[in-house]
């Protein structure tokens, strides 16, 4: 495509377009490109009038399955770019297959959850949490150090679990401190860690000896309980895990059982079920927080992601390569 006026259009829930592209960021989107329209399903006589000229389809959460029967009604369709995380439910193999290049904000939305990790690893070291509610409770001074040996951040071991987007921004972020930083990944080389600046290490190593464990691994068929009942075990008595990736990926009652023991303390934005019932005992234990998943891109943070679309699709009039597109190669072993 050359330096010219591409057609796009918009493809995802009307809550969702109006939440990622606020006004001023549309505007921006109308200066480069003729906007044919929003799309919230691809089978309607309307929707096919639109994608007959569409070269650029920009998606987001609740986007409509982008398969063979899109590209057949799309035969301009180039490229899409996905304003959100995770563009694998919506794709179909068809769309790489056919050359269509797809672009993902993923690299954006892992921004925050990076941030949120780090800060409860932060927290984590310095048990604030539990600290804050024994104080609520007691509403007296106490003996911090004797109630929790070993607080604190200096020198402490952060144990990563995944190399992927969100866990490399969180290993960067961790250079700000005084850690020591292992990170278990069958993909990462010794190489690729050094020049990240950690040490890889096998898992068991890594949950036998990190303060923190932070679980940044992709939700695949290969890393479902991951960290099973047999891995919860390795972990020595203090030691915190913090999960802003999927609840499958660990073995949820294992852990459980130790939090509630007094054990391990969880901060857990991600479980299994998403919402755990009400008399869970993880609501309650001084050693567990609790987050309704908002790690991720939510309010102010929602338009780092369409700017980073609009990037792309700047780039795709310049006649440019994009800077985040999904290799088809790649794309069975990503979130």
């Amino acid at each position: 495509m050359s330096a010219r006026r591409p057609v796009i259009a918009f493809a995802m829930t009307d809550s969702v377009r109006e939440r990622v592209f606020p006004e001023a960021l549309m505007r921006e989107y109308e200066a480069v490109a003729d906007v044919a329209g929003s799309l919230t399903e691809f089978d309607s006589a309307q929707a096919r009038a639109i994608l007959a000229d569409v070269e650029v389809l920009v998606t987001g959460w609740g986007a409509p399955r982008l398969d063979a029967a899109l590209l057949d009604a799309a035969p301009r369709l180039e490229a899409v770019l996905h304003a959100a995380g995770t563009v694998k439910p919506h794709l179909s193999p068809e769309v790489l297959e056919r050359g269509v290049r797809v672009s993902s904000a993923a690299a954006a939305n892992a921004v925050p959850v990076a941030e949120y990790a780090v800060a409860m690893i932060v927290l984590a070291g310095k048990r604030v949490l539990p600290i804050a509610r024994r104080y609520s409770g007691l509403q007296d001074d106490f003996d911090v150090e004797a109630s929790f040996p070993g607080m604190g951040n200096y020198g402490q071991r952060i144990g990563i679990v995944g190399a992927s987007k969100i866990g490399r921004i969180v290993i960067d972020m961790l250079g700000s401190y005084a850690f020591e930083v292992v990170v278990h990944d069958p993909y990462l080389t010794d190489a690729e860690a050094a020049e990240l600046g950690v040490t890889a290490v096998a898992l068991d190593e890594l949950l036998r000896t990190s303060d923190v464990v932070s679980v940044h691994a992709p939700s695949l068929p290969s890393t479902q309980n991951l960290i099973d009942a047999r891995g919860i075990g390795l972990m020595p008595t203090g030691t915190t895990l913090v999960n802003t990736a999927r609840g499958e990926i660990i073995d949820q009652d294992a852990l459980t059982r130790r939090v509630v023991a007094g054990e391990l303390f969880a901060i857990l934005d991600v479980t299994v079920p998403w919402i755990l019932e009400a008399d869970h005992p993880l609501y309650t234990s001084e050693n567990a927080l609790l987050t309704p998943h908002i790690a991720g891109s939510l309010g102010a943070e929602l338009r780092r992601l369409s700017a980073a679309m609009l990037d792309e699709l700047r780039r795709i009039v310049r006649g440019e390569l994009l800077a985040h597109e999904i290799e088809p190669d790649l794309l069975a072993i990503t979130a």
